[in-house]
């Protein structure tokens, strides 16, 4: 399907370009969202009638955003979550959690703004964009700990799994004793017994 696009859309192209895109794509997305009319003789007439109208709503709401980015700038929030000694989360974080900690941190964005191509499942740094306009995208930092002290580390660049790795090693944890003399597969209470018997 042929459509005309009245906004700039990520991939496919500007305001006024007429572009082929699938169907489904056309009715489920762009066209209910307003971002595109069907490409035919009557709507190309009503498109070049308010061209003048649409790029012109379309530089103010693009102004509204760029001075909204200024607020953005250096732009971090923090997620306590429990995970694994390997640093895999028990879950994940997702679109809702951004946006409730970016409301909490006084950026208003909404569902749709933040730009995750998938959910973040371990600890550690990450940059999520979140899309204030069509042509306007600001950088968050999300930094993903188990704990508020660990958070500070890993913003001061400290990697908290190696850490926790080598002091571990250190200390002789996760590190299983080896007995040579042990049946394969065998447990500790086993091997006991069997040294009994």
């Amino acid at each position: 399907m042929d459509v005309i696009l009245l906004e700039r859309v990520e991939k496919l192209g500007a305001i006024g370009d007429v572009v082929k895109v699938k169907d489904g794509f056309a009715r489920n997305f762009l066209l209910p969202r307003k971002k595109a009319l069907r490409a035919n003789e009557a709507n190309r007439k009503v498109f070049e009638a308010n061209r003048a109208r649409i790029e012109a709503d379309n530089a103010a709401r693009r102004g509204d955003a760029e001075k909204e980015a200024g607020s953005f700038k250096d732009a971090q929030v923090t997620l306590i979550r429990q995970s694994s000694n390997t640093g895999q989360l028990y879950g994940s974080v997702a679109v809702r959690d951004l946006v409730e900690a970016l409301n909490e941190a006084k950026y208003k964005v909404t569902k749709s703004q933040v730009v995750l191509d998938r959910p973040i499942k371990a600890i550690g740094l990450y940059d999520v964009k979140v899309q204030l306009h069509p042509e306007v995208v600001v950088n968050v930092k999300v930094n993903v700990a188990r704990s508020p002290e660990e958070a500070e580390m890993q913003a001061s660049g400290v990697d908290v799994m190696q850490q926790v790795f080598e002091e571990g090693r250190d200390q002789g944890g996760f590190v299983e004793a080896y007995d040579p003399n042990a049946e394969p597969g065998a447990t500790a209470e086993v091997q006991q017994e069997q040294a009994q018997g």
